[in-house]
């Protein structure tokens, strides 16, 4: 009953924040266009790939059979595309997936994109664009940017597209609470920092965040190292966007609303959990100054090697082994 209530709190915590950001993405960002994807991105979603291009399938072989986030809508027998009902229900998933206005911030772009590139680290169907350079993927980028209608897609790239107007993210407020969440030791799961200062596992990623290496015989990080270690960590959250920043979503369970795979494992196995709501409240805005007295009330310190995790054995995000340290 108890697991229950708290998977019932966690399922109303994390639509009260979706909530959130949809009405601050509605304020601020261009609006996506259901032509625009249905005359330009559902073609990409279709189109048969040659064997050297990721898994050598189109996008919709796996997504419209394998339960993910992007679960299309299978093609009608007999038919070579969606109906209208269908690709409108295909545009709601598929724009659950963008940040509005961010190509480089939004999970469908980066999915399939190589790691050098800026992409994610892995990809079940594999990697099927090398760059942002890819037709496909500018196409996908302008329709994310508000190009609308059925032309032609605008020729501007992501990084000559101005960002939509974004929450400040407080230095104070990190350094006295997020950070010391990268420190904590966890049963079953090796720390943050082993990976992502010490560089192991997954930390060795092209595009993996760096945090910098304590200095010997301390056990936590000066006031320069912290200052790096914030513009690093500033670059893997969406300000105001918890449910679209992979600093979020990347280490919770993906069950629990989490990407597929994360080599750390599952650091999180519910939106509910004290140290996941923190980093939620830093992307959203919260500061020294609204925080009042800082304290680490609630979070997991450190030495702290007892905190319960409702999985029996150390696993990914989704059954994936994790590197132990």
């Amino acid at each position: 009953m108890r697991g229950c209530l708290l998977l019932s709190i966690g399922f109303a915590l994390l639509v009260s924040v979706a909530a959130t950001e949809t009405a601050q993405q509605t304020q601020q960002s261009p609006a996506l266009s259901f032509d625009f994807y249905r005359t330009h991105i559902e073609p990409i979603f279709l189109k048969q790939r040659d064997a050297g291009q990721g898994a050598g399938r189109a996008c919709a072989s796996c997504h419209t059979s394998v339960a993910s986030r992007l679960r299309l809508q299978p093609v009608s027998p007999g038919a070579v595309a969606w109906t209208e009902e269908q690709s409108r229900q295909n545009f709601q998933l598929a724009a659950a997936l963008v940040t509005a206005g961010e190509p480089l911030r939004s999970r469908l772009l980066l999915h399939p994109l190589a790691a050098e590139a800026g992409g994610d680290p892995a990809h079940t169907g594999g990697k099927f664009w090398q760059s942002q350079n890819d037709p496909e993927w500018q196409t996908l980028a302008a329709w994310v940017q508000g190009a609308s209608g059925t032309g032609a897609s605008p020729g501007r790239t992501a990084a000559q597209s101005t960002p939509a107007t974004r929450l400040s993210l407080d230095y104070e407020f990190f350094r006295a609470r997020v950070e010391p969440i990268f420190l904590a030791r966890r049963l079953g799961h090796a720390r943050c920092y082993a990976c992502h200062a010490l560089g192991a596992g997954e930390g060795n990623a092209p595009n993996a965040m760096r945090l910098e290496r304590l200095s010997p015989g301390s056990a936590t990080w000066n006031e320069d190292q912290s200052r790096k270690n914030f513009e690093a960590v500033r670059e893997k959250v969406v300000p105001g966007h918890p449910l679209a920043s992979p600093l979020l979503i990347h280490p919770l369970r993906y069950e629990a609303g989490g990407d597929q795979w994360h080599g750390g494992g599952a650091q999180f196995t519910s939106a509910n959990e004290p140290e996941w709501q923190t980093i939620a409240a830093w992307v959203q805005g919260k500061n020294a100054f609204s925080e009042g007295t800082l304290t680490n009330k609630g979070l997991t310190k450190p030495d702290d090697d007892t905190r319960a995790s409702s999985l029996a054995s150390a696993t990914g995000n989704s059954g994936n082994p994790v590197h132990r340290h």
